[in-house]
């Protein structure tokens, strides 16, 4: 049943990439073990690294079969770096989490500072976890879910996959393609030379993304020779995620708001060759750089954008993450039927911003490719509500109990040692295997707002 499953959702990712009429790779999927979930986790992670890898190998012309290690895969998606001799930085803010209200459950996401503020001008500030749950319990999860909303907060109440397949949004998501794609206007390009060995040498990508899909994406393109370069606001920080998603990429600050600012991004934009945003729906063109004005300022340019709740509906310009999009989709109160529990019951990862992640990558590469044979720009929009569909429509059936993974030795077996600025760990080996074309990163993870806006070559 998993070696089936594996087989769909692959042939699935290929054809949301490319289209139905063009043949499905022959990928090797080595492993047995699988996350214990649900759904298709372990599958989801292979096929969507296998996705962005082939499309490495389209875009050089590398016939050579690709091998992907499932276990490695799921691994990625959890922690691709380990330190040694040293804790590693809390994942979740003190009140990040899933609190019982009057009529259900909901989510609460507060690591960042403006979202945190936001949920305590609807719940108050309270000293601990306890207070704040007793506080919650007041509520009905849907007036809450709209009133941290509407102070600008993120939360989202758990509803299951029928409701949510009813809902507007979750309507207007179904009715979405997982990767739009888009042709731009050609342009006058110049000549490119590929390497297979590192197809992306001397690419220049800004990448305008938060926390880890569109960082998972980047630092994936960093791995095939390009030149990443972080464009973080300043104040900006995730010291949970800078030494995970970092690897490969050098880290700056950029006011987007300010006059200096945007000259200066409009000048870096116009070296481009591909942008990767996360911003929600209406943020960028608010700021004046809708697709057809970055078209203007970086002819050619390919342009990969991703949202979390989807591109159309009455929530296209909700801010969401992966925890939430769980809950809201109905992933967590599957897990919570699965599990036999009362409160939910989300995936063992992150899975929704991984998988995005390599798919937004694969996008950006399907991009090079069309546009060294065409001449032209390109765009693609993704979202993790979207990507959710995958799962849902896919669930193990009730026979299936995958046991989930041991961790024994993983680090010590399939890593190597890296040296970063916060000290010394052990990063995963790839989980993907294309003959002459490796991924290798040039460079260790390093801290936001660590080096100078510009390009280096």
């Amino acid at each position: 049943m998993a070696k089936r499953l594996t087989t769909l959702l692959w042939q699935q990712l290929w054809q949301a990439l490319r289209n139905s009429a063009t043949p499905v790779p022959d990928v090797r999927f080595n492993g047995t073990e699988r996350l214990s979930s649900a759904y298709p986790v372990t599958e989801l992670a292979a096929t969507s690294f296998a996705l962005a890898m082939q499309a490495a190998a389209a875009l050089v012309n590398n016939p050579s079969r690709l091998q992907v290690n499932m276990r490695l895969a799921s691994r990625w998606f959890q922690h691709s770096f380990h330190p040694i001799n040293r804790s590693a930085p809390a994942q979740w803010d003190a009140f990040a989490g899933d609190y019982a209200t009057d009529d259900g459950w909901i989510r609460l996401h507060t690591n960042a500072p403006p979202h945190r503020a936001a949920m305590e001008k609807v719940l108050g500030i309270h000293s601990d976890r306890k207070e704040l749950a007793d506080a919650v319990r007041r509520w009905q999860k849907t007036s809450l879910e709209q009133a941290v909303i509407e102070a600008g907060g993120c939360a989202a109440e758990m509803r299951s996959v029928a409701a949510w397949q009813q809902h507007p949004q979750g309507q207007s998501v179904q009715r979405e393609a997982l990767i739009a794609q888009t042709l731009q206007p050609e342009a006058a390009l110049p000549a490119w030379r590929l390497h297979v060995l590192r197809p992306l040498h001397n690419v220049k990508i800004l990448d305008l993304t938060r926390i880890i899909a569109g960082p998972v994406a980047t630092r994936f393109l960093a791995g095939l020779g390009a030149e990443v370069l972080r464009l973080d606001p300043p104040g900006w920080q995730e010291p949970a995620l800078e030494e995970e998603i970092t690897l490969g990429k050098r880290c700056a600050r950029l006011d987007l708001k300010s006059a200096e600012g945007r000259k200066l991004f409009e000048q870096l934009l116009g070296q481009a060759d591909i942008i990767v945003h996360g911003y929600r729906a209406d943020a960028l063109p608010a700021l004046g750089y809708d697709s057809e004005s970055l078209q203007k300022l970086s002819p050619g340019l390919i342009d990969i954008s991703l949202n979390a709740w989807g591109w159309t509906g009455p929530w296209r310009n909700r801010r969401g993450f992966d925890s939430l999009v769980q809950m809201g989709c109905g992933i967590a109160d599957t897990g919570r039927q699965w599990k036999l529990s009362d409160a939910p019951a989300p995936l063992p990862v992150q899975a929704l911003d991984h998988a995005t992640g390599y798919l937004m990558a694969a996008a950006a590469l399907e991009g090079m490719r069309l546009r060294l044979r065409n001449n032209t720009g390109f765009t693609a929009r993704l979202s993790l509500a979207r990507t959710a569909c995958v799962l849902t429509d896919h669930p193990y059936p009730d026979t299936v109990q995958p046991d989930g993974l041991g961790p024994a030795g993983l680090y010590d077996e399939n890593a190597a040692t890296e040296i970063t600025r916060w000290g010394i760990g052990k990063r995963l080996n790839p989980p993907v295997w294309l003959p002459g074309t490796p991924l290798v990163w040039s460079r260790s993870a390093s801290p936001l707002g660590s080096d100078t806006a510009a390009w280096q070559t």
